[in-house]
């Protein structure tokens, strides 16, 4: 799940531990038929952006234990039918029910050709991976394993991928294999946008030096992340996280705010960005124009540099984000209800990208 416009212009974690106070966990349980009513079985029914997920039997059940309170999409999904998701709120440790139907899905014709021999195909490839993997260190080790179910097209400078089957992809930098739902990717000159549900699984290392890198490596993803700033945000501990934050340019309140004349660059406080939400266990992030989030315990690597052609001395690692549908929910746990609520106007959170995700309950275990 992302959503970006790329526009051509020492604290212990443990400090956010209201989120840990008095947890809880659900239990997701349902059937998935086709349209005439008959069982599937072996339809994938997992949790987006986590490891939680499991596989229908003969009569089409599911269970989900463990689930951990909060906003969640639950998704399922078989090769040759649609799949189908459902956006939850789950607010307390019980059992809920829901049911999906799948319908077939029916192919165009011609739709879905792929010839790995060809140039053309292969120049495309590579422009999908360097866009929807990254370009950062970590997508050096970052392979889709079967890049044969995709297919691409080119229309009024529009490139659009889709893929037959779920996209495999092994991130050896972070120690996970990732099974990608695409549903849609477009890539315009100066901004890209996809749609799609990835359900993780944790490598086997082959040695204690190597879950050692991953752990390391996949705090540091952790750190600095748009989830992590979520998180310092909810319990009021931006400065204690190393973040800022500021409104950027006009369109926003804040420039109307007396002694600060539109365009200029002024900090914000978290009640300026977030409200409490109708339930305790949510909030509100509420703002207008932009809002740049700056992350003061790490500067841009030289890699970003390169990728945005700059050619100046790294700065602190800053990220504009948007609200294009209005107030979106976030829960406690730093999951907004809404996956696509804001928008990354470029910067580290849109350079941070599929290689760059950790699974959506991860959490570092060490001080920072």
């Amino acid at each position: 799940m992302y959503r970006a416009l790329i526009t051509l212009t020492l604290v212990p974690l443990m400090a956010l531990a209201p989120l840990a106070k008095g947890q809880t966990s659900a239990t997701l349980t349902g059937t998935v038929t086709d349209t005439t009513g008959s069982p599937l079985a072996d339809v994938a029914v997992f949790i987006a952006s986590s490891t939680m997920g499991t596989v229908t039997g003969p009569d089409g059940l599911f269970v989900l234990t463990g689930v951990p309170l909060g906003t969640l999409r639950l998704f399922a999904s078989r090769v040759g039918y649609e799949p189908a998701h459902v956006d939850m709120f789950v607010r307390s440790a019980t059992v809920i029910e829901h049911d999906f139907v799948l319908a077939e899905k029916v192919y165009e014709l011609g739709e879905l050709t792929v010839n790995a021999d060809n140039e053309r195909w292969r120049r495309q490839l590579a422009k999908f991976t360097r866009i929807f993997i990254g370009e950062s260190p970590n997508a050096r080790e970052t392979t889709i394993l079967n890049p044969e179910v995709l297919d691409f097209s080119v229309r009024r400078g529009e490139f659009r991928a889709q893929a037959s089957e779920p996209l495999i992809i092994e991130n050896l930098a972070l120690g996970y294999r990732i099974t990608y739902y695409l549903a849609e990717f477009v890539a315009e000159p100066n901004s890209w946008r996809w749609d799609g549900e990835p359900l993780y699984e944790s490598l086997e290392p082959a040695s204690p030096q190597e879950s050692a890198r991953w752990n390391a490596k996949r705090d540091s993803t952790f750190y600095g992340s748009f989830r992590h700033f979520l998180l310092a945000a909810i319990n009021d501990k931006l400065e204690v996280h190393g973040f800022k934050i500021y409104h950027a340019g006009r369109g926003s309140r804040f420039a109307s705010r007396s002694g600060f004349p539109g365009g200029t660059r002024m900090e914000l406080k978290v009640a300026d960005i977030m409200r409490a939400g109708e339930a305790p266990d949510e909030r509100i992030l509420d703002f207008d124009g932009l809002v740049e989030v700056v992350y003061t315990r790490e500067e841009e690597s030289a890699a970003y540099l390169r990728s945005q052609s700059l050619r100046r001395r790294a700065r602190f690692q800053t990220s504009p984000i948007k609200l294009d549908r209005g107030p979106t929910i976030v829960d406690l746990k730093g999951d907004t209800l809404d996956p696509y609520g804001v928008t990354f106007y470029g910067g580290y959170f849109a350079y941070e990208r599929i290689a760059d995700d950790v699974p959506k309950e991860y959490r570092p275990g060490g001080p920072r």
